[in-house]
């Protein structure tokens, strides 16, 4: 699988109190989360694919903070996008409307690659723009 961006966008459908991990406890009102991050390690965007893993309860192992909010049992990872061979993590996670959640995004300045929206619709559109409609379901 090749390198690239990816942003997985997942159903939060009640509040929650999320710990993730070292960076702490978040509040996170029902709606929507989109999470964006980079795979330019080994196995490339097969990262999306162990994330499915995490949500689905197939995978334990919590690695990146994203990982928290998916291994909550009420959350449900609905769908993802991925740009191949370009890092542009911190362009998505910019674009996207909503309140930034300062978690994810420990190797940049922007504070965190999580946000949240009450709107699907809202997040989906953005999302289909910057990622150029490279999504899949």
């Amino acid at each position: 699988m090749p390198a690239g961006t990816y942003t997985l966008l997942v159903r939060v459908p009640e509040p929650l109190t999320v710990t993730f991990g070292a960076a702490g406890d978040r509040e996170l009102a029902a709606g929507w989360a989109a999470y964006s991050g980079c795979a330019f390690g080994p196995g490339g965007l097969d990262r999306v694919d162990r994330h499915h893993e995490i949500a689905t309860g197939e995978r334990e192992t919590r690695h990146w903070h994203v990982d928290h909010l998916l291994g909550q049992a009420a959350t449900r990872l609905v769908t993802s996008w991925t740009t191949p061979e370009r890092r542009i993590e911190c362009e998505v996670h910019r674009a996207l409307p909503g309140r930034q959640v300062d978690v994810g995004a420990s190797d940049c300045t922007c504070g965190g690659h999580l946000r949240h929206h009450e709107d699907r619709g809202v997040l989906e559109q953005a999302l289909d723009e910057v990622h150029e409609l490279d999504h899949r379901a």
